[in-house]
């Protein structure tokens, strides 16, 4: 009764039912201030910011990161060091003059030394800077055609059927034979080699963009977009790409060890670099002649190994970078 009383001390009984009445003795009002509409809010995240920090926090992919930043500083390092041979040099026995040809690893020759005496120690590291640069120029190419072909592909309509017969005319000559073809034409040079892998490589990026661009490219904030009038290349670079950032990522980090795979490969069908150029591709050739001599067999285990050290480091990274990079994953 004495809680009743109070609330009728505050509350005129004759306003108790009128809708939306609001006691003041209930609230305290706020004043009025006509500049707090222009306040903005602040915010430090930072997208990229953030796909670094989830990044890191993928313990095996920093440590492969690592492994490929020790394996690509010393590809350059090690000409620099001292006493170290000439990849093309061949070694001779300075009291015999006979070539040093098939030594085992020995604290001489590190990695022992081929049919014809060069030092693999060298020819590895040579090879393995030369492949590197093919793979990072034909995945840095790969990627810039086939992201620009890819988007105006699968974004304009009146493109579509044109792409896509071309397309499938090429897609069905298998690209090996490709590859042949311009090989044969041209002189066998690194130049030839990285020319004909970009020739063909974005042929697939492109297609997968622009199928990736059609599922996306009927959304709601794209239709509001074309409707306030806005260019096709800022719809396209500010509306879908960004989308499409983590699986992009991927393919790209995929793509420098499977262009190192398909040099190995034109190597060992004779259409690679010269001889004369060390590559992965061409120390395992040699390697490949040699290997069912059993006290040889290590001609072809080292690049086998860092082949398979830098295809491995690629996969882990570019999982692990997609991963990161997908909005869904770091939301802050």
């Amino acid at each position: 009764m004495a809680k009743k009383e109070r609330w009728e001390n505050v509350v005129p009984p004759v306003l108790e039912t009128t809708p939306g009445y609001i006691p003041d003795a209930l609230f305290e009002r706020a004043p009025y201030d006509p500049t707090a509409g222009e306040k903005g809010g602040y915010s430090n995240y930072s997208y990229w910011g953030s796909t670094l920090r989830a990044f890191r926090k993928n313990k095996v992919a920093m440590f492969f990161l690592w492994v490929l930043i020790a394996l690509l500083v010393f590809t350059f390092v090690q000409p620099l060091l001292p006493g170290q041979r000439d990849p093309n040099l061949i070694n001779n026995d300075p009291e015999t003059g006979y070539m040093l040809k098939n030594q085992p690893p020995s604290s001489e020759f590190w990695f022992g030394t081929n049919a014809i005496g060069q030092d693999l120690w060298a020819r590895i590291w040579s090879g393995t800077r030369t492949s590197l640069f093919i793979g990072v120029v034909v995945a840095f190419f790969e990627a810039l055609i086939g992201i620009v072909m890819g988007a105006i592909w699968g974004y304009v309509r009146k493109l579509d059927r044109l792409f896509t017969e071309i397309y499938n005319v090429i897609d069905n000559i298998p690209t090996t034979i490709i590859r042949m073809l311009f090989a044969y034409m041209m002189r066998p040079s690194l130049f030839t080699v990285t020319f004909v892998m970009c020739l063909t490589g974005w042929f697939s990026m492109a297609r997968f963009i622009r199928n990736q661009i059609v599922i996306i490219r009927d959304r709601e904030y794209n239709l509001a977009s074309r409707c306030l009038g806005t260019p096709t290349t800022k719809i396209i670079t500010k509306n879908l790409l960004p989308y499409m950032v983590s699986v992009i990522m991927l393919r790209m980090a995929l793509a420098v060890p499977g262009a190192i795979g398909t040099e190995v490969f034109l190597t060992y069908i004779g259409l690679g670099l010269p001889v004369t150029i060390p590559s992965l591709g061409n120390l395992i050739n040699e390697g490949k002649q040699v290997m069912l001599n059993g006290t040889l067999v290590y001609q072809l285990y080292y690049p086998a190994i860092i082949i398979s050290i830098i295809t491995i480091a690629f996969y882990m990274i570019g999982n692990a970078f997609s991963d990161a990079a997908d909005p869904k994953n770091h939301v802050e």
